[in-house]
């Protein structure tokens, strides 16, 4: 009844509010994009480091020093080293700055998996972020659990106001849980296979490499892969994936299969997790590995007329939108500036750098 007691009888009042496919865009301001300055700040200093073995280190462990941290920003220092743990960075650890040697070099990795009794997808995760502000820069984060485990998370973040810069993402299924809020991934590597990247949040990926990886235990046999699944569940949330400059293609491994056999590995942009997925793609490189429909249905005709799916000034051989499935969409460039770094997520007003 709250419709009736906010709007009374005038029904036209009650649904739900009007999106992109609707013709309503959000109004914001035009701008140029900042420079490619860092967004974590290159001169913060270390509070506590960790290291492997006998080093002259504060903590052997990535979680004994998160568990150290007090409420306010706190630089941890994770030197070379792969780090078998799992480590939560809970909601009263606000401003958690991890920083890593380089990728490949800092590896933080775990294998938990919802094939485990008892196990969610939310807590298969690595590395499990829900403190505000939380920033990584120059490090790996894995979930080792081979194409045949189903959901293991590597990384889950639920931090507003978080930057991910020069991090490594590796998985199968369900690689990035980019759970809710707020979140900025830049010159990021993300490897999976299904629904690699997902969740509700509102997430700006720039200058990204989004890598497919082998899926099957026979991997000949081909698959169906979807880079996203968005979930959102309200079209008065202002969540989605923005994908800008980025590029979209495989592992070495796997586009060697996709070359062996192209017509049986079909690889697509996103499917709707959820009623109002939103998704685009703004002058991003996609190569081959993308199917001509470009888009995948989740189940039949779900969500398929109230999820947003758009493209624009994309290039490579998987940018072709002649082919596309009817329900996606090519943002206008009038409105392309809803989906700026500015606009969708306010990072002017809390990323570093911003110029």
């Amino acid at each position: 009844m709250v419709n009736y007691d906010v709007f009374g009888d005038k029904i036209g009042s009650w649904g739900p509010p009007k999106t992109e496919r609707d013709g309503f865009w959000e109004t914001g301001s035009v701008s140029s994009a900042p420079a490619l300055a860092p967004a974590v700040p290159s001169e913060l200093e270390a509070d506590v480091t960790v290291c492997k073995g006998s080093g002259a280190c504060d903590y052997n462990s990535v979680q004994d020093a998160v568990n150290a941290a007090p409420d306010k920003r706190f630089v941890i220092w994770i030197k070379t080293g792969v780090y078998e743990e799992t480590v939560r960075v809970p909601l009263e650890k606000r401003n958690i700055v991890f920083v890593g040697d380089g990728m490949g070099k800092t590896v933080i990795t775990g294998s938990m998996n919802v094939g485990q009794p008892g196990m969610s997808t939310y807590n298969s995760a690595t590395v499990g972020v829900i403190g505000d502000g939380f920033m990584a820069t120059g490090l790996t984060i894995q979930n080792t659990a081979g194409p045949d485990a189903h959901q293991a998370v590597a990384f889950r973040s639920d931090s507003d106001l978080s930057i991910l810069e020069n991090c490594e993402f590796i998985g199968n299924q369900d690689t990035l849980y980019a759970h809710s809020l707020r979140q900025y991934y830049k010159s990021c590597r993300i490897q999976g296979n299904v629904d690699f990247i997902f969740g509700n949040s509102a997430s700006f990926f720039q200058n990204c490499s989004i890598l497919v990886a082998p899926r099957q235990l026979r991997p000949e046999k081909g698959e169906s892969n979807a880079v996203t699944a968005h979930g959102r569940i309200d079209p008065a949330q202002s969540t989605g994936f923005v994908f800008q400059n980025c590029v979209i293609n495989g592992t070495d491994t796997y586009m060697a299969l996709y070359y062996s056999k192209p017509g049986v590995h079909k690889n697509f942009l996103g499917r709707p997790w959820k009623e109002y997925s939103r998704t685009v793609f703004i002058r991003c490189t996609l190569e081959a590995l993308i199917t001509p429909n470009g888009w995948l249905p989740w189940s039949g005709d779900f969500a398929l007329k109230t999820l947003y799916y758009g493209e624009f000034m994309n290039s490579g051989l998987g940018s072709d939108t002649s082919r596309r499935v009817q329900w996606s969409s090519l943002i206008p460039a009038e409105h392309v500036e809803t989906y700026s770094l500015r606009n969708f997520i306010q990072g002017d007003q809390w990323i570093p750098r911003w110029v």
